[in-house]
């Protein structure tokens, strides 16, 4: 029996998501949970305890994709801290974006993800980006209106 850790509030938890660009297009997800339901963002997820970082964004893109990706180097790393209107802490996320490359697989939005797409610069004004995935776009050249 796998013994379960408690998620501690009081302390950040480590994330990762994955930087898929394919024919001129980004992977983004749409976020059917907190933080940032509604939003689009690239896939992930928290990682595991004994779960590498690139396992881990291997993972995630698995469960929220569909798709099967090799992650590689981290790209970008950002704190995500969202607190509720009495100035409480809702979350503290460290997340590091690797980049990916695409392997295979039929794309379709699970786990946590509302919808799922290739994304091309064109689009982006039309949808919702959280913050920390605009900065990573903007960071690594891709267009954004």
């Amino acid at each position: 029996m796998t013994k379960k850790h408690p998620v501690r509030k009081d302390l950040p938890r480590v994330a990762v998501a994955s930087v898929v660009f394919r024919e001129g297009k980004v992977l983004l997800v749409k976020r059917a949970n907190e933080p940032s339901q509604g939003m689009w963002a690239v896939p992930g997820g928290s990682v595991k305890p004994g779960e590498t970082l690139r396992a881990a964004v291997e993972r995630e893109t698995r469960e929220e994709t569909g798709l099967k990706v090799i992650a590689g180097d981290p790209v970008h790393v950002f704190d995500l801290i969202e607190k509720d209107a009495g100035g409480r802490l809702k979350f503290h996320y460290v997340i590091i974006d690797l980049a990916a490359e695409y392997l295979g697989g039929e794309l379709c939005a699970g786990d946590d993800a509302e919808e799922a797409g290739w994304i091309s610069p064109s689009e982006l004004c039309r949808i919702t980006i959280t913050p920390g995935t605009k900065k990573l776009l903007r960071k690594l050249g891709f267009a954004l209106a």
